[in-house]
């Protein structure tokens, strides 16, 4: 391991951001967003309210995410980059504090702006894996993130839902000022654990280039010449198109589960009880996913994942009860972290040294578009056959199709063509290690 510190460091920048997608994305504001902030709206406008909000916050990072990251790439300032943009969604979760009653407008506007400082910082985040681990420590190191990441998001959800529960013994009015504290508290703690890797990462050195040009249309240069350039990736971009099929599925069954348990008669407190679940059941998996890729290699253990995740999907046809909604979060929990960490890690040993944050920006933008086709397939079949078990189902097709493509994808071949091609626009001379 090149160095411990800045590993650790990094690492506990996942453990602090972590609670912004549990406890905001996931858990409490959008409930919150429904009883309060669009309170006086007719349910049907709130709920397209959220969804709108969603929809903007998440095209716009896919917008910009491969501008930054080539910019980034260009500038070497991936790390102020990524303060930008971890402190705009430190800021926005402060701010949800204070949103009462009929601010719906507020609150939307709150968290495009936290979900754009979320996603973006986590592209230059994400950039600088393979500049902190050896390749033979890479799935380690990624698997070590995403655990750490369940940990603090867990820990700081399961927080905050006790004391919306029981916000008297924490001398709080109601469960709404709870809710508000709550928000507070994600912006305090991803500030906190933010901190070490702001003090202890550096970002390696690069010949500077005198610049004529402004950062966005070299950014656009960049972007332009990746679109050409990247047919010469050749297995970098097949795997590209495998994590988009199978991203699609997993992230649909995250956004999906809720609606889903819902429809079939499940208790909210036992939805909320089975993401804490997953969380928890993901902290060990993740490391074991870690440990079971140098063993048998990344590739095959991302099989694994994929494999039960067709498995999970048949499964939900069959979810009556709440018990059957707790064994398939833990279900999940097993293979999420794996399946995440492992592409991160095979994707970021196939990515050219000179262009970490710029081809990440790629892999956001798939991740983000992965979350369109999935949900609107879940939609379709629900809608033609009136039957949400069927519309689970149809997800096996996104789980089949990238595991068919991962077969073509060689994972030492991607790596030796990374290594073979150097990025002529930007003028960025990086010595290859």
């Amino acid at each position: 391991m090149k160095n411990k510190k800045t590993v650790i460091s990094w690492m506990l920048y996942d453990f602090g951001n972590s609670a912004f997608a549990t406890t905001i994305m996931a858990a409490v504001l959008p409930v919150f967003y429904y009883d309060v902030a669009a309170v006086g709206l007719k349910e049907s406008l709130a709920t397209s309210y959220w969804g709108y909000s969603q929809s903007i916050a998440v095209l716009i990072v896919a917008v910009l995410a491969p501008f930054l990251g080539a910019i980034s790439d260009y500038s070497a300032a991936k790390k102020k980059f990524l303060r930008f943009f971890a402190y705009m969604g430190i800021i926005a979760s402060v701010l949800l504090a204070f949103v009462g009653e009929g601010d719906y407008l507020f609150a939307s506007i709150l968290l495009i702006v936290g979900t754009i400082g979320f996603s973006s910082a986590n592209i230059f985040y994400d950039a600088f894996l393979p500049e902190i681990a050896d390749e033979e420590d890479i799935d380690k190191v990624s698997s070590g993130g995403f655990a750490v990441g369940y940990i603090g998001g867990g820990v700081l959800l399961a927080i905050n839902i006790l004391m919306i529960l029981k916000y008297q013994w924490f001398g709080m009015p109601n469960a709404t000022v709870a809710s508000q504290v709550s928000f507070a508290t994600v912006g305090v703690w991803w500030f906190i654990f933010s901190l070490p890797l702001f003090k202890n990462i550096r970002e390696e050195k690069k010949t500077a280039v005198k610049r004529n040009q402004s950062y966005m249309k070299i950014g656009f240069a960049r972007v332009t010449s990746t679109f050409r350039e990247i047919k010469q990736y050749k297995h970098l971009l097949i795997f590209l198109l495998a994590f988009w099929m199978y991203n699609d599925g997993i992230s649909t069954i995250i956004k999906m589960a809720t609606i889903y348990g819902r429809d079939i008669g499940i208790d909210a407190n036992a939805l909320i009880a089975a993401l804490l679940i997953t969380q928890f059941v993901g902290i060990p998996c993740t490391f074991f996913f870690g440990w079971l890729a140098k063993k048998i290699t990344a590739k095959k253990a991302l099989y694994i994942t994929l494999y039960a995740y067709m498995g999970i999907v048949i499964l939900g046809y069959f979810m009556s009860s709440a018990l059957h909604f707790y064994l398939l979060a833990i279900c999940v929990g097993i293979v999420q972290g794996g399946a995440q960490s492992l592409s991160r890690s095979i994707y970021g040993r196939m990515v050219p040294e000179d262009k970490h944050a710029e081809f990440f920006g790629f892999y956001g933008i798939s991740s983000k578009f992965a979350a369109i086709f999935g949900p609107f397939l879940f939609g379709v079949v629900g809608q033609l056959t009136g039957s949400s078990r069927l519309a689970i189902v149809s997800l096996v097709f996104f789980f089949i199709a990238g595991i068919i493509l991962l077969r073509f994808v060689n994972i030492e071949k991607g790596v030796e063509e990374a290594r073979r091609h150097t990025t002529p626009v930007g003028k960025v001379e990086v010595k290859p290690r």
